[in-house]
């Protein structure tokens, strides 16, 4: 495990599994007359009225709604998958060294994943992470649609429609891993030390997030190393927090769900345990 504000510097360190607390302009239509006084000479708009033809035509293949029929690509065979929380660290484990070493599989995206999910889901693990734009879950574990359950907020401060989405996770559909995921350089935190430092209050709804979060300030470290530490207390608190739900110790307790926490370090791009 690496420590606060540390970058492992192996593979062994990463999300090891024995560590866990359980988005028309069309041409073609326009007409283009040709009058009787116009001095071009016939042959010449011949010519003409051809070339207008084929951009007409060029333009109608470019129109939006009418694009080229494009092969199909080849159906991927269904991946096989993670049934339980030690294959969900696994696969996710796996899944970030992808990410970090630029050898992205980017799975289950084919039609036929596509076409099977309009009827049914079945991620094998929910995501509490942040809302950081440089830390998306599915991008950073190289996974694809009906994979992942993510939900996101500032600091993975948790609320009430935050707890309501996470229990329906597990309860409803059975997710047997749910994995708090802060990361280096975290905003919310970030703000949240210094106005504690300053004393200053935050604007409207943020200071709900510092409120959530002042409880895991470090006052141990200073500077930078406050912030990060804290990063990782508010990891271990969050984590806590939901472990005391009744609902979720429950499943907790019999073996149907894993809650771990993790970081995601931005100079590296890896995800690693944090007890």
């Amino acid at each position: 495990m690496a420590k606060s504000g540390s970058t492992p510097d192996h593979d062994s360190a990463t999300l090891d599994h024995d560590s866990v607390t359980r988005t028309e302009k069309r041409f073609a239509g326009r007409t283009f007359h040709c009058v009787n006084s116009d001095p071009t000479p016939p042959a010449r708009r011949s010519l003409l009225r051809a070339a207008l033809t084929g951009t007409a035509a060029l333009g109608a293949g470019l129109a939006i709604g009418t694009e080229p029929a494009a092969a199909a690509p080849p159906i991927a065979a269904p991946r096989k998958r993670p049934t339980n929380a030690e294959e969900a660290l696994r696969e996710l484990s796996a899944g970030n060294r992808r990410w970090r070493t630029f050898r992205q599989q980017h799975p289950d995206q084919s039609p036929a994943v596509r076409q099977a999910l309009t009827t049914a889901q079945h991620p094998f693990a929910l995501v509490l992470g942040c809302i950081d734009s440089r830390v998306p879950p599915e991008l950073v574990f190289d996974q694809g649609l009906g994979d992942l359950m993510t939900i996101r907020s500032a600091g993975q401060v948790l609320d009430e429609a935050v707890l309501g989405s996470l229990a329906y996770g597990v309860l409803e559909l059975g997710i047997p891993l749910l994995m708090v995921l802060g990361h280096q350089s975290c905003g919310a935190v970030k703000a949240t030390v210094q106005a504690d430092l300053s004393g200053e209050e935050l604007p409207a709804h943020i200071q709900y997030l510092a409120d959530q979060i002042s409880p895991a300030i470090d006052r141990t470290k200073e500077g930078d190393a406050r912030v990060d530490a804290t990063i990782d207390a508010n990891i271990r608190l969050i984590r806590s927090h939901l472990a005391a739900e009744p609902d979720l110790a429950a499943k907790v307790d019999s073996g149907a769900l894993t809650i771990v926490g993790a970081r995601y370090e931005l100079t590296t791009q890896r995800v690693h345990s944090i007890r």
